[in-house]
């Protein structure tokens, strides 16, 4: 699951990343609105981390060019404006939520996982199938009753396929939402990481589809 981080400040943006990394989801970090419209015009993202104060282009204007576009992804504003009239603007622009700077890590991550659920569907954060579940918000796999922590990468496979239980995801696909910019992609380092979590979760609970990709089965109708 790829997130976009759009922030001029060096030093948040370092922290920022890196946090999301440990947290389990791919993060592509641009420092200004221009850039940041090409990358949604390029990419496909589970949530935007959007600063206001951004150079050549505001927050604001890349907000108001996603949604009149139908760009319906969830936006997290992340600034250090806190007046009425900034948030009001803002989530009336179409932002999902709208966070104070300074911010805990946490709590932001609490808001992005809450704005990814609502896209979703999801009430709660345990999303999958009665074999297999994913907690979003402790990143643990919940497989027959029985709760497994899982590593970064193991959670971003995982998040992906369950998902749409039943819908297979290429080793493309899967890079996509695991590994953000310039980061190294080993030939077969999605299979690693399927391979981990079959021999602790079962070889049952991931489908191989050959030629085609992995896919996790759908609950029986």
């Amino acid at each position: 699951m790829r997130i976009l981080l759009i922030e001029d400040d060096v030093m948040i943006a370092t922290d920022l990343s890196r946090s999301i990394k440990e947290a389990g989801y791919a993060v592509d970090w641009v420092q200004d609105g221009v850039s940041g419209q090409a990358a949604l015009d390029g990419g496909t993202y589970a949530a935007i981390v959007l600063d206001l104060g951004l150079p050549r282009r505001s927050g604001l204007q890349v907000l108001h060019t996603m949604r009149k576009g139908c760009d319906a992804t969830p936006v997290v504003i992340l600034t250090a404006r806190d007046g009425e009239d900034e948030r009001v603007e803002a989530l009336d622009a179409g932002a999902d939520d709208y966070v104070v700077k300074p911010c805990s890590f946490r709590e932001l991550m609490a808001r992005l996982r809450a704005v990814i659920r609502r896209r979703d569907g999801h009430a709660q954060s345990l999303i999958g199938t009665d074999g297999l579940q994913l907690d979003l918000a402790s990143r643990e796999a919940v497989h027959r009753n029985v709760r497994q922590p899982l590593s970064a990468r193991e959670f971003a496979v995982l998040h992906a396929l369950l998902e749409r239980p039943g819908s297979i995801l290429s080793r493309e696909q899967l890079e996509s939402r695991v590994y953000g910019w310039n980061e190294s992609i080993g030939s077969n380092a999605i299979e690693v990481v399927i391979h981990g979590l079959r021999k602790r979760l079962g070889a049952d609970v991931i489908l191989n589809v050959r030629g085609l990709g992995w896919r996790v089965p759908k609950d029986d109708a």
